[in-house]
């Protein structure tokens, strides 16, 4: 699929030790799941027609082709995730969802898509 290898506007994630992301995770937001990802895309979901989500919540998602950890381990190493809607991104390396906080390993890409196209996804 063009969508998951074509390129797109290429975004810096964390560059440093794996370790030192999770550490920095656990202080900006104590106690919740976190989950280590590389090779990733952030979508920007746009509509169709009509209203994707309420307006205080960004229509991005993060479709992932590797999980590297899990702390609560519902998604073993090497395989592939596709979050929901983000809370915040409160910087290029730390996407949240209501439920967990993912980690973005190296660089990955910004791309735009329907909400039918990322409910399509896997590697």
């Amino acid at each position: 699929m063009r969508f998951l290898y074509g390129a797109d506007d290429l975004v810096e994630g964390w560059a440093g030790d794996a370790a030192d992301l999770v550490h920095a995770a656990q202080q900006r937001f104590p106690g919740k799941p976190f989950c280590l990802v590389r090779q990733w895309i952030l979508i920007d979901v746009v509509a169709n027609e009509g209203k994707l989500s309420p307006a205080d919540v960004p229509p991005m998602v993060i479709f992932a082709h590797e999980v590297v950890q899990d702390s609560r381990r519902r998604f073993e190493p090497g395989h592939w995730v596709r979050t929901t809607y983000a809370v915040s991104q409160p910087d290029q390396c730390m996407f949240e969802t209501r439920s967990t906080v993912y980690l973005l390993l190296g660089d990955g890409y910004r791309k735009k898509a329907t909400l039918d196209v990322v409910f399509s996804l896997h590697p």
